[in-house]
């Protein structure tokens, strides 16, 4: 989920957090301090895509480390986030004038608990099994096997592309 951010003194604070500051401070009188709450982050597994709604009047959409997550901005307000390698990275969403509108983290862990893990000594190889088992390439496997599954793989979408054309 984005994040949209109200200042409070010098604390940045989710909505959630501050409609939850504000109903505190309204039960307990004016004087009540708000207490801060947990922030979330946009969490999706490499090679997948998340929805996210941006806040309204955002224009422009701002990732810390586009290695590890990108972003495709549709219509209405929505954004699609896609994961491409582990890690974590921060998406910002200004309006026209270059006001931040909001801040949220990007995590992207793992892929499916359907990829099996092949160690071979120090090389590893990657592997979907659903239900055979094929070569799937993830970041860390063995050279050889990661380009040797890269190369087929590229062959065969250009013979598809090929064929779609004809």
């Amino acid at each position: 989920m984005l994040i949209i951010r109200a200042l409070e003194g010098r604390r940045w604070l989710s909505l959630r957090a501050a409609a939850t500051a504000l109903a505190i401070a309204a039960s307990a009188g004016a004087g009540a301090a708000p207490q801060r709450a947990q922030s979330d982050a946009v969490i999706v597994t490499v090679d997948h895509a998340k929805v996210v709604r941006l806040p309204e009047k955002a224009q422009t959409v701002v990732v810390g480390n586009p290695a590890i997550a990108d972003v495709s901005v549709q219509r209405n307000g929505v954004m699609i986030v896609t994961g491409k390698s582990f890690g974590e990275t921060n998406l910002i969403a200004l309006d026209a004038n270059g006001t931040l509108l909001a801040e949220s983290l990007v995590r992207v862990g793992k892929a499916s608990d359907a990829v099996l893990t092949v160690q071979r000594g120090m090389d590893r190889e990657s592997y979907a099994c659903n239900p055979d088992c094929q070569p799937s390439i993830q970041m860390g496997d063995e050279t050889r096997f990661f380009s040797s599954a890269t190369g087929q793989s590229a062959a065969r979408n250009a013979l598809a592309n090929t064929a779609a054309r004809n």
